[in-house]
């Protein structure tokens, strides 16, 4: 497109909100934005170079064409570009960094919710609270809620099914037994409305709350339900003495703090619930070359609040941007009442704003010191090759290994920063018998790892578990079955956010989802070599674990032979040597020398071990 064309389409614009793309000469996008009037703000791109900023006149130089979309109103138009972000990654926006590792909790739309650990935001009627920077401050919140809140954490379809009984749970007072009938619909509404109020950090609101129950138990003459709401007011009155006053009014407010240099940026969100210094969240952003501080906080703030679930009535800047007003009237349509967007001059809400910029500083030079490994470049220009959304920091691999459907086994390798976790790894017997069938193999080992990892989370009793760290990336043994089989695993248990890939042994492509071609990365080049080296630590650990099975069985099925052990030597000599192997490297005297082994029983092994075949 000529110049002079470019310029009779930008002439042609409306006056109403809307997106922009701008392309490059080969059809490319390169910039993503939104107006509430498309022409003002795209001509505002055409101006004379010297009073645009050095970003503005790199992107104008390479401008080829423009599409615009016209949206309803400015908040459908920034919903609009951050799904058009997402979907091509121009680069001349900001990104957000590692994006889908963020989890949310979830309150589930049925008739007894639940609360669920997920990685992304769907439009199903539920609840969200997130997304969570912090997983340790997730656990703290979700396991204060369990605490306080008989919740159920079950996956029964109660508009189904309904039990006699309760489980464990209820009787621990971990559950108030809705699959039972034992509690209201309304009694049970209370319940997980008090855990939202957890999630949104309104503390002072579920002490109130507990107040008057507790008044209301002890006037029916019912001590002992009072004196557990005691226990529980004493616990949430611990947690509030923790949490700084922020301001002398119980004023709700979200006190913004962006640092930039370079291409990398940070951006943080200082949280003020009641008055109170309730939580912080940290983004590493990434940033096209020579953006400005101003450009990097209108933009994180665009992408930031597209995915916070929490809106408070005040949203505090450290300087002005364009489009203050559009945004405002975006948060003032989620949250259903005003919004107020400013830039505080002086007093406590101006110190709360240094502080988010002395924080987003601070959390940029730690990330700035620390050096790429070469490790870490090679996740890089993997994420790059497969067009992740994320660093894959946490790489899970899985394989299988059995013979003619024999001593299945499925093992699990984690790569964390690039290097092996050998602590992490887990091993699987599968539980499918008969026949070979490596697709229902790899489904059974995904969905029980997967399932581990979300009960461990929902279970505020444990504090680290095994399986409770979720991969950023997994990576499965295989074309594109073992892709579809790891994908619909995924989608069962609602982590369809994960990323996932598959590696093809013969001629090493790789298979992601929405790529109809499989990629054929550079041989030898480090993303690949990455890759092939977790493949081959997962093939390893799961023959190593079959060839094991394979041989306690051979063992076992020999010692059955020999007169004179039973059970109970056969364990014994099981523990003592291993394997099949490791029984027949043992000498005489090493036999002779196991104890509660007679010396008959021990030369007949030792006979039946050396024995030549046809004797």
């Amino acid at each position: 497109m000529s110049a002079e064309e470019l310029g009779n389409k930008v002439r042609a614009l409306p006056k109403a909100p809307g997106v922009y793309l701008f392309r490059g000469a080969r059809g490319e996008v390169l910039y993503v934005g939104k107006a509430a009037s498309l022409r003002d703000r795209v001509r505002s791109y055409f101006q004379s170079e010297k009073s645009l900023p050095y970003k503005v006149r790199r992107l104008r130089r390479e401008i080829a064409d423009l599409e615009v979309i016209v949206t309803g109103s400015v908040a459908e138009a920034l919903i609009l570009e951050d799904a058009l972000i997402k979907k091509h990654r121009p680069p001349f926006n900001v990104k957000l960094r590692d994006d889908k590792r963020y989890p949310y909790l979830k309150i589930t739309r049925e008739r007894f919710p639940r609360v669920q650990v997920v990685r992304r935001r769907e439009e199903d009627g539920a609840r969200y609270f997130g997304p969570y920077t912090s997983s340790r401050a997730m656990r703290r919140a979700l396991k204060l809620a369990h605490r306080l809140f008989p919740i159920r954490t079950c996956n029964l379809d109660l508009d189904r099914k309904h039990l006699e009984r309760p489980c464990l749970l209820y009787h621990i007072g971990r559950c108030s037994g809705p699959c039972a009938g034992l509690v209201s619909q309304e009694e049970y509404a209370r319940y997980v409305e008090g855990a939202a109020l957890i999630f949104q950090g309104r503390v002072g609101e579920v002490m109130g709350h507990l107040r008057e129950e507790m008044a209301r138990a002890a006037a029916e003459e019912r001590f002992e339900h009072a004196a557990q709401l005691r226990d529980q007011l004493r616990a949430l009155e611990r947690i509030r003495e923790r949490q700084a006053v922020a301001l002398p009014e119980p004023a709700d407010l979200d006190a913004v703090g962006v640092a930039a240099e370079g291409e990398r940026g940070y951006g943080v969100v200082l949280i003020v619930r009641g008055g109170r210094l309730i939580g912080r969240e940290g983004f590493p952003l990434k940033l096209p070359p020579d953006t400005s501080s101003e450009e990097a906080l209108a933009e994180f703030l665009d992408r930031y609040y597209t995915r916070a679930t929490a809106i408070p009535g005040e949203v505090l800047l450290p300087v002005e941007i364009p489009d203050a007003e559009a945004l405002a009237e975006y948060l003032s349509s989620r949250r259903g009442g005003k919004v107020a967007v400013q830039v505080p001059k002086r007093g406590e809400r101006r110190q709360l704003v240094e502080l988010a910029q002395r924080n987003a500083r601070l959390s940029l030079k730690r990330a700035a010191a620390e050096e790429l490994s070469s490790e870490e470049e090679a996740l890089e220009a993997l994420a790059e090759a497969l067009g992740l959304s994320v660093r894959p920091w946490r790489i899970e691999a899985f394989d299988i290994s059995n013979l003619k459907g024999q001593e299945a086994t499925g093992s699990m390798v984690v790569f964390v920063g690039g290097k092996p976790r050998p602590d992490a790894y887990r091993r699987f017997r599968v539980r499918i018998a008969g026949k070979p069938d490596d697709y229902g193999m790899m489904y059974e080992v995904l969905s029980r790892r997967l399932a581990h990892g979300l009960a461990e989370l929902s279970d505020p009793a444990i504090a680290s578990g095994k399986f409770s760290d979720l991969p950023d990336l997994i990576l499965v043994d295989g074309g594109k079955g073992q892709l579809s089989v790891a994908l619909r695993a995924l989608e069962e248990q609602g982590l369809s956010g994960i990323e996932v890939a598959a590696l093809a042994k013969r001629e090493e492509l790789v298979y992601a989802p929405g790529r109809p071609e499989p990629i054929r990365l550079p041989p030898g080049s480090p993303p690949l070599k990455l890759l092939q080296r977790i493949r081959d630590e997962a093939h390893r650990f799961a023959v190593e674990y079959h060839r094991r099975l394979r041989g306690k069985r051979a063992l076992a099925s020999l010692l059955e032979t020999v007169p004179g052990i039973g059970p109970k030597r056969r364990e014994l000599l099981l523990s003592r040597f291993g394997s099949l192997e490791g029984l027949k490297r043992a000498t005489l005297e090493e036999l002779l020398s196991v104890p509660g082994l007679p010396r008959d029983v021990a030369h007949r092994l030792y006979k039946a071990l050396h024995a030549r075949p046809g004797q």
